[in-house]
Order: structure tokens, then sequence, then C-alpha cells
């Protein structure tokens, strides 16, 4: 292979470069068909209808994106219809402003298809306003700019049907890239927890594997939906199917991962002199590395080799365990079983690795559909939202707001080109204050950027032909950058507004208006994040534990079944697992969030952590249990089966207490029974049963420091019940 190929595949392979050929055949079109005309005022309109199709683009099979874009077409012609017919009424537009907001940002708690569609249709009425007000030619029409914004929209729209009608499979498998990056990435982390050093962080390597977590959670459900748009299709099914053997695959892998068997502390001061735990290290970079392989071989559409220092890191932690056996009197001996517990999970960890695209008959290829499927269900699933508990719920009325409070700005600053307060408001006010800070930096930084860069640009290059190349790659520039570095994306479509808006009139003028919109709508996203509902009053932590300790309740109660039945990767067991790992990583969200606010310093902060270690290590124990499912003896079963009930039902408990503000039940003296039965059967029996056992008691063992957690976040500052048993290790 030729370097310069090698270079172009590499390309390429960049997820969004798609997204770049399509944004740039779209706006090229548009500038060859206002060039032919020479009528350079549908040159703006028709440019922002592409962008604001582009943004509202979804990752769906083409038929899916066909009957989006006509709801897309829909929500565009109603949205830049109401806009200018309102815009020469103040009083009347600023009461339907809010409004409009408030639903179209609402909306999205139905899918997040519909949480595209209405951002985008919200960005497209910004865009209507800046038309309109911008124009400096004749007089037309009041339907030809909206007329022209939802042309350019079906413009793109088309394009992005015809590429996703010809390249089914790549967006995909560019999914399935991203999902065993973020594996790599997780496995990493999760190798940091062996390392056998005393000073050790522990904390903050728990924050990092909890957001290396979210991210495979993130990606997991990413995926999930491009496969099943795609498998839904009638001719796609069968090319499909590795993909999905690999998605399923991926899920497998992240269970075992997620596992924590025993302490990782005691592990390590246990076997501090040993090497044990430097092998296990090794095992788990080197299968990250593998899953960092397969991502690559997936981006760049190549088969997978497997280098074998997999199997090679195996052997090695086979062998020291072996050495270490020998070594009767050495310390950590009666840990040697917690350590054979570990070595069987990584081993079935790289060999999910090596075989993720081969067959697995315990799984079935069924997928749960997670869009509304009738009207009312997109009803019920607004009106949950309905309430400020509802982050969304939160957003929306803060956006609405600030929106109002724009126009009413706009109208007392500079009611011709004040629209620029509204568009910079809606891009930075985000859903949380983190996010929202980043984005005001990201914004007005690369909005200044833009502007030095595109004053410049215009005073090099005078010539109209040369400016409109200029337009077209900084479009290019803009939705290649604007996912993960925003402040190229913002440069780039400042100098996309300069150069499109020095077409109809002198560009020049817009650059400090521009400038200043920009400060004072981000002034404005950032004060109604601070003063309406902020995050750190209304954020209700308990919440979202509450739910965690729900779908941990449920994720127990279905993987155990498996026990007596046997292991089946069926539609059940997997929803529950994604439910769980779902709510988990939802809590790691939330406690990240809550750790970026202005009040990060609170003294409720440690709780929040405390909060996180406790989810993590729920998370882990029951990722455990799932990734050695086998079938067990009826009489161990049975002796099991009653600390699950009686685990599942205080994590139910805790859950309803946190929810209704009160302290949960308790009934010591039955935790107590149930925990020496399980010491006596772990003592006795071997295998599976025995770390069945341990993991129930390990389970138990959370369950005090659970209930304070609980205690604390509702208010009820109360010690456990006297007769609880002590937060304890079992003995080896």
């Amino acid at each position: 292979m030729s370097l310069r190929w090698f270079r172009l595949q590499r390309v390429t392979a960049f997820d969004r470069f798609a997204d770049a050929i399509r944004v740039l055949v779209a706006l090229s079109g548009v500038m060859l068909y206002t060039g032919l005309r020479e009528d350079a005022h549908q040159l703006i309109p028709l440019m922002l209808g592409v962008i604001a199709s582009a943004i509202a683009e979804t990752d769906d099979s083409w038929r899916r994106r066909a009957r989006a874009l006509l709801l897309t077409l829909v929500c565009f012609s109603v949205a830049a219809l109401t806009v200018e017919g309102l815009l020469g009424m103040p009083w009347a537009f600023a009461l339907a402003l809010p409004v409009g907001t408030f639903v179209l940002i609402m909306l999205g708690a139905a899918s997040g298809r519909f949480a595209t569609i209405g951002n985008a249709t919200l960005l497209l009425s910004v865009y209507t306003m800046i038309g309109v007000t911008q124009h400096t030619g004749a007089p037309r029409p009041f339907w030809v700019e909206p007329l022209l914004l939802v042309i350019g929209a079906a413009w793109y729209g088309v394009l992005a049907l015809a590429w996703n009608a010809v390249f089914v499979h790549r967006p995909v498998r560019q999914s399935l890239a991203r999902l065993y990056g973020a594996l790599d990435d997780y496995l990493v982390c999760k190798s940091w927890l062996f390392e056998p050093v005393r000073d050790l962080d522990v904390a903050a390597r728990r924050s990092d594997l909890a957001h290396a977590n979210a991210r495979v959670v993130g990606a997991l459900n990413d995926t999930r939906l491009a496969l099943m748009d795609r498998l839904a299709g009638r001719r796609s099914r069968s090319a499909m199917t590795e993909n999905l053997r690999l998605y399923l695959a991926a899920q497998d892998i992240h269970e075992r991962t997620s596992s924590a068997h025993y302490p990782y502390k005691a592990l390590t001061e246990a076997f501090f002199h040993s090497d044990l735990m430097f092998r296990c290290q090794r095992l788990l970079r080197v299968t990250g590395a593998a899953c960092r392989a397969r991502a690559a071989a997936l981006r760049y559409d190549e088969p997978f080799v497997d280098d074998g220092r997999m199997a090679t890191a195996v052997d090695d932690l086979d062998a020291a365990i072996a050495h270490r056996r020998t070594m009767v009197d050495a310390p950590g001996a009666d840990l040697l079983y917690a350590v054979d517990d570990v070595a069987d999970n990584l081993r079935g960890l790289a060999e999910r690795v090596e075989d993720a695209g081969a067959p697995d008959a315990d799984s079935d290829t069924v997928l749960q559909n997670p869009l509304p499927q009738s009207s009312m269900e997109i009803w019920q699933r607004i009106r949950v939202q309905l309430t400020p508990a509802s982050a969304r719920f939160r957003h929306a009325l803060r956006l609405a707001l600030a929106m109002w409070a724009g126009y009413l700005v706009l109208l007392a600053v500079h009611p011709a080109q004040g629209y620029w307060i509204l568009l910079t408001t809606m891009l930075v006010c985000q859903p949380d204050y983190g996010a929202t800070r980043t984005r005001f930096l990201q914004r007005v930084g690369g909005t200044v950027a833009g502007l030095v860069l595109g004053w410049a640009l215009m005073r090099l290059f005078p010539s109209p032909e040369v400016q409109l190349l200029m337009i077209v790659a900084s479009g290019v520039v803009f939705f290649a950058a604007r996912f993960r570095y925003y402040f190229t994306a913002a440069a780039g479509i400042s100098v996309l507004v300069l150069m499109s808006f020095n077409q109809i009139g002198n560009g020049f003028d817009l650059i400090w208006p521009r400038f200043i919109d920009t400060l004072i709508g981000g002034g404005l996203a950032a004060a109604v994040m601070l003063l309406v509902l902020p995050d750190w009053r209304e954020r209700e932590l308990h919440h979202r534990l509450a739910d965690a300790l729900t779908a941990h309740a449920a994720y127990l109660r279905v993987l155990f079944s498996q026990y007596r039945n046997g292991r089946a990767d069926d539609l059940a067991y997997r929803i529950a697992r994604r439910d769980a790992h779902n709510a988990d990583a939802a809590v790691s969200t939330h406690v990240a969030t809550a750790l970026k606010d202005p009040h990060g310093a609170r003294t409720d902060s440690r709780e929040a952590l405390a909060v996180l270690a406790c989810a993590q290590t729920l998370i882990g124990h029951l990722s455990t249990l799932g990734a050695h499912r086998e079938v067990l003896d009826p009489t161990d079963v049975d002796t099991l089966d009653e600390a699950v009930a009686h685990i599942a039902e205080a994590l139910d408990h805790v859950a309803h207490g946190l929810i209704r503000s009160e302290p949960a039940p308790f009934d010591g003296d039955a935790a107590s029974r149930i925990y020496d039965r399980l010491a006596r059967l772990r003592t006795e029996r071997e295998g599976t049963v025995r770390l069945v056992a341990g993991q129930l008691q390990l389970l138990l063992e959370e369950l005090p420091e659970l209930r304070r957690i609980g205690a604390q976040l509702v208010g009820h500052h109360r010690a456990p019940a006297p007769n609880a048993p002590a937060r304890r290790w079992f003995p080896g």
C-alpha cells in the first residue's frame, strides 16, 4: 500500500468525514446555483437551510431518515412561516418565542430523534429572524424567505438520503469503532485499580473509571440505535449479522470489565510483594489494546488480527498463580481463591474480545426498540418530564426565559442586528452549569478568533469568487469540528457568516455587532443558569440514586434467575443489564455535573462522591454475578435465593425511601442470619457457588452504607439500626 493511499484511507476513516463531504457538496451546490442566477440575496437563506438540515440529521437507515426528513421539513416550514408572520408584531412575537422554545425542547423527551429535530427547528427559527432582518435587496413576498430556507434544507436532506442509501453499513461500523475505542479507555482505567502501590489515589481512579464507563454506556446506546434502524430494513438484515455480533460482544465485554470480584485494596495489600496484581493489570491493558486494534479495523474496514499478546498475558497470569500456590506460607494464601475468580473472568474477557465477531449460541438477536410507537406514548414520555425534578424541564424553562430576555434586550439595543444575541443564547445555554460555562468560553473565544480571521481574509481576498470558496471551506470546518472541537467550529461559522454577508453588503460592519451580541447572548445564558432553578438546588441526586437502585434490584432478580435455568443472553436479561448500567452512568454524570457548578466545594460534595463510590460498588458486584452465570444445584440455589430476595427488596426499600423522603425499613436480624448462612455456604462449597455467596455477602455489607447515604440525601441524619451487621469483609 502506498503512503499516499494510506493517508487517504486515514482521512476518509475520520468519523465526521461523511458529514464534511455532504456539507461540501451541499454548499458548493448552493454557491453554483446562486452564482449562475447571479442572485446573491438567495445565498444566505439557502445556506442557512443547509446548515439547519445538517444539524437535524439523525443516524438512521435511509428509510427512517426519509420519514425524519419529511417531519423536519414540516417543522421547518411551520417555524419559518410563524417567525415571518409574527416578526413585525414585537409583543406577539415576545409571547410566542418562549412558548415555542419550551415546546421544542420538551419535544426531545420523546426520543433522541425528536430532540435533534426540535433543536434544529429552533435554530432555523433564529436563522429566519437573521435572514429577514439582514435582507438588503428589493422587498419580496413574506413566503420567499421561508421557502428558500426549506429548499436549502431539502437539498441537503436529499443528499444525505442518497449517501445513506449507498453507504448502508459505514455509519454502523464507525459507531462500533467508537464503542470499542471507549472499551479500550475503560479497560485502561480499570487496570489502574490493580496497581499495587500504597499511595494510590483510589477516589481519583474511581472517578476516571466512572467517566469512562459513562462513555461506554453512551456508545452502546448509540450503536444499538444505529443497528436497530438498519436491521429493520429488508435488505440489510443478513449483512448486519456481524455488526450485531460485535455489538452483543461489546455488551459482554463491558459486563466482565465492570465486575468487581473482591475489594481491590485488600487484594493489592495481600499480594503487595507478588507480581499477581501486575499480571492482572497487564492482561487488562493488553485486552484494551486488542479492543483498540478492533476499533481501528472497523474504522479502516480491515480484518482484525490478533497479535497473540492476550494469550501470552493469560499464560503469564496462570503461571504466576501456579507459582504463588507453591509458596504455602506466603501472605495472602487465604485470598488465592479470589485471584482465581479474577483470573477466570479475565480469561473470559480476553476470549470474548478475540472472538467478538463469532456466533454466540447463548445470545438472541432481538433488540429493544427505544423509539415511541404511538402518539400516546410520545405524550406520556413528555408528560412525565413536565416537573422541575426533570433536567429537561429545567433546561426548557431556562432556555425559554433566556430567549425571551434576549429578545427584549435586542429590541432595546439594536433591533436591526440583535438576533445574533438569540443565536448565541440558544447555542450557549446547556442543560447543566458546567457544560454552559465550557460552551460560553468556547463560543466567545471561537467567535473572536473567527472574526479576526474573517477580517484578515476579507482584506487579503476581496474577490467574491475567492470568498465563496472560503464560505464552503469554513462550513466544512464547522461540521467537521462541531462535536469535538467547538472552539474551532465557532471560529469556522464566524468566518462563514462574515463572508456570506459580505456578498450582499459590507461584512466589516458586522464584526463589532457580532462580537457584542455574542457577549450579551452568552451572558444571558450564564445568568439564567445561575438564577432559574439552579442545578445545585434542584439537582435532586437522591432521584438519580433511587433510579439506579431500582434498576439494580431488577438486574439482580433477572440475572439470578439464570442460576436456576441456565445462562441465556436473551432480550429480558440484556434490557435489565442495560437499564442498570444506564442508571449507573446517570449517577456518574450527575455527580460530575454537581462538582462543576459554582458551589462545587459545597459540604455535600463528599456525599456525592460517596454516592458514586457506592453505586460503582453495587454495579461491580452485580456484573460479577452476571459474568459467571451457570446452572447451580437446586439446593444451593434455594439457599442463595433468600439472600437475593432480601438484597433486592432492600434496594427497592431504599429507593422508595429516597423518593418519599423517609427512612427505609431495615430487618437487622434477617440480614445477620442471611450473612452467616452465606459465610457457611462459601466455606463449604467451591467454584461458582462460593463466588456467588461471596458476592452476595459483599452486597449485604454495602446496605448499611447505602442506608446512611440515603438518610443523608433526604435529610434524615440517623445512624444505622443498632442490630445492623457491621460493615465487614468476609473472612478468607
